[in-house]
């Protein structure tokens, strides 16, 4: 036994855990109050060891952003704009065509692409790039849309959501974003994203989706308004669907971006509050197999350190992020697949190369060869 554990005032959460027990929310909410992020760190370590074993994983994957002009006005966001802004965008599908052959041309795996809430393409418009990106190569994954998007393209279809999913599944869709979870709890969400959907409706999206085999990712938003017992609040209902349906493949907790946007926040989300948020997600979410360190919002090195708190994957490459940084991040906006290894190895993972749904495309050696390539398979566009 871990020798934090064993002197720590969290031991009997530690034997709930290796008993198989799944934790409360009392549980949860004492262990984000805790002050020993040793234990909780080490009790989250010994959880994902048993869950993924010793590796580590990084997914090959472009950013991809058709546009930023955005009906709604979310108070946390530094991305949106309106027609009027000068710095509002708007792909037509030959650019993102043209974007996914550069990214192809690079090994990327899988292309994420999000919006904002466009006042005017038509449905046609979202359909016709899936159809023209999955042409380009059958095995590039397409992991779009989040849960607002998602309702937003039913209204234009004027169809349901299932029927809309239904079509874009047809035409490409192969995953669904986890982004716009942000923190379900009504006041939380009414102060930080008035009039984007409800959590019911994030829920419901997912929830069909799900049902149609579909799979996707789920996040929270924290460090900004939200107390910690609406952290709990929210991975409970996270957990809830996942009992009902088995459809999320990952859980990404994103730490809040400060600047930029209409939410004062005087201390924002620590080094100590990510490591704490992705440990408690781990122990929490025992029906969950992976938890992503997102390194654009938490920078590549505390990533790293978090891969020892309960975390077992990187996220990805992305080449081209834009809604962090506009909202301040100051990661950069890529990382190489060299040194993501590098990052994953450092800690004693195995690095492991996955897809969209987190399945194995390549196992590194835990150990660098004087035969791998010491030049970066993914660099700026």
């Amino acid at each position: 036994m871990n020798f934090a554990i064993q002197h720590s005032d969290l031991r009997d959460l530690y034997d709930k855990v290796v008993a198989g027990e799944r934790l409360s929310d009392a549980d949860a909410l004492r262990l984000f109050e805790s002050k020993d992020i040793n234990a909780v760190g080490a009790i989250a370590d010994f959880a994902r060891q048993r869950k993924v074993g010793n590796r580590a994983s990084y997914i090959l994957n472009r950013y991809l952003n058709y546009s930023n002009y955005c009906i709604l006005s979310c108070q946390f966001c530094s991305f949106a704009r309106k027609k009027r802004d000068k710095d509002g965008f708007e792909l037509t599908i030959e650019q993102m065509v043209q974007k996914a052959r550069e990214a192809l041309a690079l090994g990327i795996t899988e292309l994420h692409i999000v919006g904002g809430l466009h006042p005017s393409l038509p449905f046609s418009y979202y359909v016709d790039f899936l159809k023209a990106l999955k042409a380009l190569d059958a095995r590039l994954q397409l992991k779009c849309f989040t849960a607002i998007e998602i309702l937003h393209l039913a209204w234009l279809a004027k169809k349901s959501v299932e029927q809309t999913l239904t079509e874009l599944k047809s035409a490409g869709l192969e995953s669904l974003t986890g982004g716009g979870a942000e923190i379900f709890r009504k006041e939380v969400r009414h102060a930080i994203a008035r009039g984007k959907e409800s959590a019911e409706e994030y829920l419901d999206v997912h929830r069909t989706w799900h049902r149609l085999g579909g799979r996707s990712t789920c996040t929270m938003l924290f460090g900004h308004v939200e107390k910690l017992e609406d952290r709990v609040h929210h991975l409970s209902l996270l957990r809830a669907l996942q009992d009902e349906t088995q459809g999320f493949t990952g859980f990404v907790p994103l730490p809040y971006q400060p600047e930029n946007n209409d939410i004062p926040v005087r201390v924002p989300p620590t080094g100590l509050d990510q490591l704490r948020t992705i440990a408690v997600s781990r122990l929490y979410l025992d029906n969950f197999d992976h938890i992503t360190a997102y390194w654009v919002g938490m920078g590549l090195k505390l990533a790293q350190v978090a891969l020892s708190y309960g975390a077992d994957d990187l996220h990805g490459t992305i080449v081209e992020e834009h809604i962090f940084h506009m909202a301040g991040a100051k990661s950069p906006q890529l990382q190489t697949e060299v040194e993501m290894v590098k990052a994953i190895r450092e800690v004693g993972r195995i690095p492991v190369q996955r897809n969209t749904f987190y399945e194995a495309v390549k196992e590194w050696p835990a150990k660098a060869r004087q035969t791998e390539p010491s030049e970066p398979r993914v660099d700026r566009l």
